[in-house]
C-alpha cells in the first residue's frame, strides 16, 4: 500500500489517480474530512503532519510513503524525524519526499532552510528515499483566475524573466514511477517544464487557450511584495520575489529528470493552460 499526504493538492490529486489508476492500493491523506471526491478503491484518513501520531493508523500495511508538507513546513519547525520514524516503525520502507530546485540553487536562502532540513532528515531515515525538487509550479497561475475572468488581464512582477515551470501533472507521474518503480532510492530528480516561460507569454497562452487577448500589466517588486505577504510569511515571500526576479542560470535551465524517469519530455505550459481553462472563463 502507498500513503499520499497531501492527497487534495495540485500534485496530490493527480498522484493519488494515477497510483489508483493502475491498481494500487492508497490511502489518501489530507488534514481536512473528505474522501468523497476520491477514486474508487482510495481510503482517505485525516491527519495532521504536524502530529505524527495522527498519521500512525494511516500507515499500518503500507510500504511507501509520499511526502508533502506543503507551505506549513515554510512557517517554523516541524517534528520531520518523529514522523520518519513513526513510517520506518510502521512497516514503511520507502519514501518520497517533494522539496524544492531552490534547497539546491539557493543553498543560503533562509527561506527554504526548512526543506533543506527535511531532505537532511530524509536522508538519515534508514529508508529508501526518492527527493523530488520541481522548480516553479505551472499551476501558480491559479492566482491570476479571477483577473482574468472578470479583466481579461493578468498583473505580475518580472514580466519578461522566464522560468521553466513544471506542470503538476507530471511532477504526480515522476512520484508515482519512483514509488512504485525501482531504481530511484537514494536519487534526487530536478523537475521543470520544457522551456522557459515569463508571466507576460504565460498571458498570452491562457488567452490563445480563451481564444480572447489577456493583457499583461507589470508590477514592481514592492507591488508584488505586499500581495505575496498576504498569505506568505516575509521570508519565503522575499526569497520567492528573488527567483522569479533574478533566477540563477540553475533555475533558468532545463532539466532532463522528467524525461529521464517518464521516457517522454515534460508539458508544456500551454498544455496546464488548455487542461485548466475552465478556471479562467
Amino acid at each position: 500500500m502507498i500513503v499520499v499526504t497531501g492527497a487534495t493538492g495540485n500534485v496530490g490529486r493527480p498522484l493519488v489517480e494515477a497510483l489508483a489508476a493502475v491498481g494500487e492500493q492508497v490511502t489518501a491523506v489530507s488534514r481536512r474530512p473528505g474522501g468523497t471526491e476520491l477514486p474508487e478503491g482510495v481510503r482517505h484518513h485525516q491527519a495532521d503532519l504536524a502530529d505524527p501520531g495522527s498519521l500512525r493508523p494511516a500507515l499500518d500495511g503500507a510500504d511507501a510513503l509520499f511526502l508533502l508538507f506543503a507551505g506549513e513546513l515554510l512557517t517554523g519547525e516541524r517534528p520531520v524525524r518523529e514522523l520518519l520514524e513513526t513510517a520506518g516503525s510502521a512497516g514503511v520502507r520507502r519514501v518520497v519526499v517533494l522539496s524544492s530546485q531552490a534547497a539546491e540553487t539557493r543553498p543560503q536562502a533562509i527561506s527554504h532552510a526548512p526543506l533543506r532540513a527535511l531532505e537532511e532528515a530524509v536522508r538519515a531515515s534508514g529508508l529508501d528515499w526518492t527527493v523530488l525538487r520541481p522548480g516553479g509550479f505551472g499551476s501558480n497561475a491559479f492566482a491570476w483566475a479571477e483577473s482574468v475572468r472578470t479583466r481579461r488581464t493578468v498583473a505580475a512582477p518580472f514580466g519578461d524573466v522566464g522560468l521553466p515551470v513544471v506542470d503538476p501533472a507530471d511532477i504526480a507521474e515522476v512520484a508515482a514511477a519512483t514509488l512504485r518503480g525501482r531504481g530511484h532510492a537514494g536519487r534526487t530528480y530536478e523537475l521543470t517544464g520544457p522551456a522557459p516561460v515569463s508571466p507576460r507569454q504565460q498571458a498570452q497562452t491562457i488567452g490563445d487557450a480563451l481564444g480572447e487577448p489577456v493583457r499583461f500589466t507589470g508590477l514592481s517588486r514592492e507591488q508584488a511584495r505586499a500581495e505575496l505577504l498576504r498569505f506568505m510569511p516575509e521570508p519565503v515571500a522575499d526569497g520567492t520575489l528573488d527567483i522569479l526576479g533574478e533566477p540563477t542560470a540553475a533555475e533558468q535551465r532545463v532539466s532532463p529528470d522528467v524525461e529521464r524517469v517518464l521516457g517522454r519530455p515534460p508539458r508544456a505550459f500551454a498544455d496546464w493552460a488548455m487542461r485548466n481553462i475552465a478556471a479562467f472563463r
